[in-house]
């Protein structure tokens, strides 16, 4: 499996196995983050997966894939460090607002930088169509994320606490595509350094949350939180695991658009399982979402 993929990087198979991926790792992204914003306080689901997917990487990580690199573990530093801030953010913008409304500021901030840096980093480029992709992708995001400011009637308080730190945690994850992009391709097995991820990424959340239940008058129960904590660790194997091996086998700014329709997923989850409306002004948006993320894979 590994000697296959290894193969078929930067190959026009490799172009459409990462498209499988991304588009893959944005409905689960999607499911990821409704699982945070779930009836569980934010925190404390964060740390139930994390804590999840930490001990299921270990063996991995420890006996089964080969071990890092020497140079592999300064960037290692950087991937904890830089997903850490992203997780704090990210939680911290769901006790605020709304997840139809966080989530997608979120998620838009996120591909524009992120092509910016794959520029810079990897020197890849986008036609002009497909920056026309990016522009109607993104006036979806956008324009999901004002319509819902404008008609939501819960949250007003603390609706500008959310915005701004949804920006932020978009940035992060700009900054995050472009720094495991360029971690997974620096390593000879991309598995080294998936299962090195998941196994560091998993360390601090578990600790945040667990202090955070001691505190809590109301205490929710443990069994049903780690079973969802099970759930989310695997599907977060799936997502990022996913999103960050199509960015080793093809162009990472494509892959972190590409990603971005998760926002039409995540309206649709918001709809069906937490209760948020959603009219057909909003699926007009989501449409449009789509369409941008058909034109940048149309237009490469």
């Amino acid at each position: 499996m590994t000697e296959w993929l290894i193969s078929i990087e930067g190959t026009e198979t490799g172009h459409q196995v990462a498209l499988v991926l991304a588009l893959m790792a944005a409905f689960l992204h999607a499911v990821f983050g409704a699982l945070q914003k779930g009836r569980h306080d934010p925190w404390l689901t964060r740390g139930a997966i994390d804590f999840s997917y930490m001990v299921m990487a270990a063996p991995f990580a420890l006996f089964v894939v080969p071990w890092p690199e020497p140079h592999m573990w300064p960037i290692f530093a950087g991937v904890w460090v830089i997903h850490v801030i992203y997780k704090l953010l990210q939680a911290w913008a769901y006790t605020k607002g709304a997840y139809t409304v966080v989530y997608p500021v979120v998620r838009g901030t996120g591909p524009l930088f992120t092509v910016i840096g794959a520029y810079l980093i990897f020197e890849e480029t986008f036609t002009g169509t497909q920056w026309l992709g990016v522009a109607v992708l993104l006036a979806g995001i956008f324009g999901l994320a004002v319509y819902n400011m404008i008609f939501l009637v819960s949250e007003r308080d603390t609706l500008n606490a959310a915005l701004g730190l949804a920006v932020m945690t978009g940035l992060f994850v700009a900054l995050y595509t472009t720094w495991d992009a360029y971690g997974i391709r620096a390593t000879a097995n991309p598995f080294t350094f998936l299962a090195w991820f998941f196994m560091i990424d998993g360390f601090l959340m578990p600790v945040i949350a667990a202090r955070r239940w001691q505190r809590m008058a109301n205490r929710p129960e443990l069994p049903p939180l780690m079973i969802k904590g099970v759930f989310g660790g695997l599907v977060a194997f799936c997502s990022f695991g996913a999103v960050m091996m199509a960015t080793r086998l093809d162009k990472v700014g494509e892959a972190a658009v590409l990603r971005e329709t998760s926002t039409v997923f995540a309206a649709i989850i918001g709809w069906l399982f937490l209760r948020e409306t959603v009219g057909p002004r909003r699926i007009a948006l989501m449409a449009l979402i789509a369409l941008g993320a058909v034109i940048v894979e149309m237009g490469g």
